[in-house]
């Protein structure tokens, strides 16, 4: 395993690094194929070979894996990059990395399995619990179950799902002593996609279809116990800050992170409209000549800048607290899951800031503006931004138990 142990301190400003200024630098591919993404709701062939050639899916990997070991505001400003030039790009790649993480607590024959021939393939499904029921039979199980959101099957290698083990018509009880759920890791062959089954409004090029495996026999090596959360530090045993921060820190962050770089993209795109747009019926003075237009970009940007950098702050300050040989407190992973939560609200305000400006441009399917407000608000209905999180972090800083899930 890796004996490199990650000891500074972590910086918010991300910018530069090499990763962020190479998904930046892709903004112009990711355009030229976002049309195609979207109507054949999968990445080209030639965008995949590219994701990989960069790096992106196996930038949280532990260097003992050939992965680049990322740190998650690393993470976090790729993903939001990527975001900005095409959401659905944005949203696959930080998907792949939470289910990638999930598999580092497979087995050591597990993880050869996986992860024998290198770190750049992709995994797509759900760490979600619940979808399908096992069997125990000699060396595994099998399976049959049926999940939602296959987020990047059309690009994986292997699909990730969770069910539960039926001993004699019984659910086996986890080590809480309820019913459990455990983790599996499928090869692509062995399931089946669902067409027709992703039929949304926005993110259609994630190809997030249901999927599903009948009577499909898994070896134990490459199954795990479904912990509280999905990450829950089962992967603890790498080394290295990355694998021993809560999963606050990547969980929550991941989506957030999607939705304001896709608010970024709508900023940029009522700018460039705001340039050239005059009004019909009105002047000849174009958008960018309204103090209502002015002020809106202004505001937008303000309320989601400030936002971002809370976000990225509360992260650095986990892994900060971490480096100096310090313990989490549940009122620091409790900002750290508010922020997420808190960031995509902020991206949702100022994209309809600015989507209410763009006039009847906006809503025309083929304007930039309007991919924007539909992928921005379609991640903005996930669980992961949820406005659930408010009380479960105000439980929290009253001295309250809030539940489970502030890992």
């Amino acid at each position: 395993m890796d004996t490199m142990v990650e000891d500074t301190r972590l910086s918010t400003d991300v910018d530069a690094h090499p990763l962020v200024r190479q998904a930046r630098a892709m903004h112009p591919t990711l355009r030229a194929f976002a049309a195609q993404i979207e109507r054949e709701q999968r990445f080209p062939p030639e965008l995949v070979a590219q994701l990989h050639g960069a790096g992106f899916y196996r930038m949280v990997m532990p260097r003992a894996l050939g992965g680049l070991q990322v740190d998650p505001v690393t993470y976090t400003g790729v993903v939001e990059t990527l975001a900005e030039g095409c959401g659905s790009v944005g949203w696959n790649v930080a998907n792949n990395s939470v289910a990638k993480l999930v598999t580092l607590a497979l087995s050591d024959e597990g993880i050869h399995e996986i992860h024998g021939q290198g770190a750049d393939f992709v995994v797509a499904g759900t760490a979600v619990a619940g979808g399908g029921q096992a069997v125990p039979v000699p060396g595994g199980y099998r399976v049959t179950g049926h999940w939602t959101f296959g987020t990047g099957c059309m690009e994986a290698s292997w699909m990730l799902g969770s069910f539960q083990i039926i001993d004699n018509g019984t659910p086996r009880a986890g080590p809480s002593g309820g019913a459990g759920f455990w983790r599996g890791l499928f090869r692509k062959g062995e399931t089946e996609v669902i067409p027709g089954t992703w039929d949304v409004t926005g993110l259609r090029g994630t190809g997030s279809f249901d999927w599903k495996v009948t009577d499909v026999f898994i070896p134990e090596h490459r199954v795990a116990y479904h912990a509280g959360a999905p990450l829950d530090n089962q992967w603890s045993r790498w080394a290295g800050l990355t694998y021993a921060l809560p999963s606050v820190a990547w969980v929550g962050p991941h989506h957030s992170s999607v939705v304001t770089g896709i608010a970024r993209a709508g900023i940029a795109a009522l700018i460039e409209l705001a340039t050239v747009k005059v009004p019909r019926g009105r002047s000849t003075a174009t958008l960018a000549q309204s103090e209502q237009v002015q002020e809106a970009i202004a505001r937008a940007d303000t309320i989601l800048s400030a936002a971002r950098l809370w976000r990225s702050t509360t992260v650095a300050d986990l892994w900060n607290t971490m480096a100096a040989g310090g313990e989490t407190t549940l009122q620091q992973r409790a900002r750290c899951r508010l922020a997420a939560v808190h960031a995509g609200d902020a991206a949702r305000q100022a994209m309809d800031l600015v989507y209410h400006f763009s006039g009847t441009t906006g809503f025309k399917r083929a304007s930039r503006m309007s991919e924007c407000w539909r992928d921005l608000h379609t991640v903005g209905q996930t669980g992961m931004v949820a406005p659930e999180w408010y009380p479960i972090g105000g439980r929290a800083f009253l001295g309250m138990d809030p539940g489970p899930r502030l890992h």
